[in-house]
């Protein structure tokens, strides 16, 4: 495993899906695909305000590396401009730890300071015109305790949050909420209460349209998401009116050997374990989901692997919204999934798995 420019990410970035890899194939004959062949969504992450993080839920923010050139940090604008622009790609993940959103004061109010550093990243990515994700990296945890679960964070203390993030964006239609990055080991039952909660706080809070993504357990892996229960328990979350609209699954899948996202071959396309199971699933329950996290090294194993996963969540775009790949931003060329073009400003060039793959 190779280093990272910032060892504080090693282990968050170690465990970035450790999905599981259960099968979970339906015993009925499942309705047939019904997709246009090209997904609605196509892009990357990008990473920077969610370094520090790690898996327990904890976050050093003084590791925060932001993706903003105004910040001296990498150019994050400049890639998603040229993703969009090279690549059409029109949805971007922009990961932040809750630490840091707050300046380390659980149940406070949103730090101005810290807020106005993420939002430049977030202007940036609407000015792209795509899809932005605001997504909270922090496994369902706070400092190593479960939200809404025993000694943890309280389910208020986090829809205190939720109710602030989507207050300010309210009015930006190209806002996506992703509830949650990875919960992993929650009572799944109360974790879909917690969800439950903070979708009619969004909602409540004036974001009546604007998409929101639903985790699972088990780092909301795609191969597990039937199998340990997250589909069904999710699929009882709804908007205060009772529809489901707008509402769409969030699952992550990695293609190599453990499925942890930490090494630079792959050795499975997911489709027999994981998106063909859940594509029957979600038809069954008319029902859609993102992949918001996959990818590989930039070897030819995962070109191969990456690329067939791709094409088969393209021709289920009836029950696929789209993929984002893992990822840009602060990352640099020594870490082992990188989709960090080289270059700068209008003279990007993008790593091979981008250009073969993710691309479009």
């Amino acid at each position: 495993m190779k280093l990272f420019v910032f060892s504080c990410i090693l282990l968050s970035s170690w465990a970035l899906a450790l999905p599981g890899n259960i099968d979970a194939a339906l015993t009925t004959a499942p309705p047939a695909p019904s997709g246009t062949g090209k997904v609605k969504f196509a892009g990357v992450n990008i990473a920077g305000f969610d370094f520090g993080c790690l898996t327990d839920g904890s976050q050093n923010i003084s590791k925060v590396y932001p993706p903003v050139r105004t910040l001296n940090g990498p150019d994050g604008e400049a890639q998603m401009q040229h993703f969009a622009k090279e690549n059409n790609m029109n949805i971007f993940r922009l990961p932040v730890g809750w630490q840091y959103l707050v300046n380390n004061k659980l149940g406070g109010t949103l730090d101005s300071g810290n807020l106005a550093k993420y939002d430049q990243l977030v202007q940036a990515c609407l000015a792209t015109g795509a899809s932005c994700v605001i997504d909270v990296h922090n496994y369902a945890r706070w400092n190593g305790q479960i939200i809404g679960q025993g000694s943890g964070p309280t389910n208020d203390q986090f829809v205190n949050l939720w109710t602030q993030l989507a207050t300010k964006y309210k009015s930006t239609d190209n806002i996506i909420f992703g509830v949650m990055n990875e919960p992993h080991e929650v009572d799944i039952t109360m974790w879909a209460a917690t969800v439950q909660l903070v979708v009619n706080a969004i909602r409540k809070a004036g974001a009546t349209t604007q998409m929101i993504l639903l985790p699972g357990n088990d780092y909301t892996s795609a191969g597990a998401f039937i199998s340990n229960g997250s589909g069904p328990a999710l699929l009882n979350v709804t908007n205060p009116g009772g529809t489901t609209t707008n509402l769409v699954f969030d699952v992550h899948k990695y293609l190599d050997s453990d499925n942890s996202g930490t090494h630079p071959e792959c050795t499975k396309d997911n489709l027999a374990d994981a998106f063909q199971p859940l594509a029957a699933w979600l038809r069954t329950n008319k029902r859609m989901a993102l992949n918001s996290e996959t990818g590989g090294g930039n070897v030819a194993s995962c070109q191969k692997m990456l690329c067939t996963q791709i094409a088969f969540i393209n021709a289920n775009s009836d029950v696929y919204l789209g993929y984002i790949g893992w990822s840009a931003g602060s990352f640099d060329s020594t870490y082992v999934l990188t989709e960090t073009p080289t270059g700068s400003g209008t003279n990007m060039l993008d790593t091979s798995l981008v250009k073969s793959c993710l691309a479009r």
